[in-house]
């Protein structure tokens, strides 16, 4: 992940209106490039032209392509989290769960599966190159993970989940299964992977309901 250094520290600089306005643009445009093309693949220059900053403009911000990297991670996070509470805050029957895997599978579906999770992909290429980066990561896999299994423990706590139902490990194979089914949808250009994982994933977890609920998983 080396790119030109610039011997200031930015993260020191107070930043005016207008220099927030122009650190969001660099974000978004580092977004959109590095979830298609990829963190390696993606160079300063490119995010330059994307987000129509100066060089100047940009090392203003951004001392190097590792920091600006560490920022998107955590600019990343802060969206899919954003994202996955509105899915899962209220998260209290098996009903749900399907309206989350639906809400997945149609988005990823717009792509024909392509490009995978935004945070999986970052995790595939980053967890060897930059431990900061790896961390944060990690902190917001378990910030996600959380918010699935603060659910199942709502259904196990409202009856819907029978008292032996571990929601810890029940949230940790679906994210396995979710995460595993990008993958394979990126793979095939194909979502269909994705919809077998998640699938037997909430069977799994449907078997530890109460009682029957008799609700497709799709």
């Amino acid at each position: 992940m080396s790119d030109e250094r610039v011997a200031a520290p930015t993260n020191q600089r107070r930043i005016s209106q207008r220099g927030i306005a122009t650190r969001e643009r660099i974000l978004e445009a580092a977004n959109r490039l590095m979830f298609v093309r990829g963190v390696n693949a993606t160079t300063l220059d490119d995010v330059r032209e994307a987000s129509q900053t100066s060089k100047s403009q940009l090392y203003h911000h951004f001392a190097d392509k590792q920091e600006l990297v560490r920022a998107l991670v955590k600019y990343r996070g802060a969206l899919v989290l954003q994202r996955e509470r509105g899915g899962l805050e209220r998260l209290r029957s098996f009903s749900g769960l399907v309206r989350w895997r639906n809400a997945l599978v149609q988005a990823n579906s717009l792509n024909n599966g392509k490009y995978g999770c935004g945070l999986g992909s970052m995790a595939v290429e980053l967890s060897d190159q930059d431990e900061q980066a790896r961390s944060m990561l990690l902190e917001t896999f378990a910030a996600w993970e959380k918010l699935i299994s603060d659910g199942l423990h709502r259904m196990r706590d409202s009856g819907a989940l029978r008292q032996d139902a571990d929601p810890e490990k029940l949230a940790t194979g679906l994210m396995a299964a979710l995460q595993g089914g990008y993958l394979l949808a990126n793979a095939a250009h194909n979502v269909a992977p994705m919809e077998v994982a998640l699938d037997m994933a909430l069977e799994h977890i449907k078997s530890f309901l109460s009682e029957p609920s008799g609700e497709p998983t799709r």
